[in-house]
């Protein structure tokens, strides 16, 4: 089946706490060179039949009303290519 990702993330001007507890922990466990992270969502929805853009838009739909909240995140759709896993 089709797989529709719909990542969410804070909007830049919005402060990311979890973001930067994983920053600096990051070089309490070794890791260097990282200058900033922010943490968002993924979320994968498998769809019955072709990726149309009427699909698309739906999938959109979904993630402005109820994936996102589009007052403080932003989100992008695409269409996984068949065989590519999120790990």
């Amino acid at each position: 089946m089709p797989k529709v990702v719909v990542d969410v993330m804070p909007k830049p001007e919005i402060l990311d706490p979890q973001g930067k507890a994983v920053l600096g922990a990051l070089p309490r466990l070794g890791f260097s060179g990282v200058t900033d992270v922010r943490q968002g969502k993924r979320f994968e929805l498998e769809v019955a039949g072709e990726v149309t853009e009427e699909v698309l838009a739906q999938v959109r739909d979904m993630a402005e009303k109820l994936l996102s909240n589009p007052v403080i995140e932003d989100f992008s759709v695409h269409v996984e290519p068949t065989g590519v896993s999120g790990s």
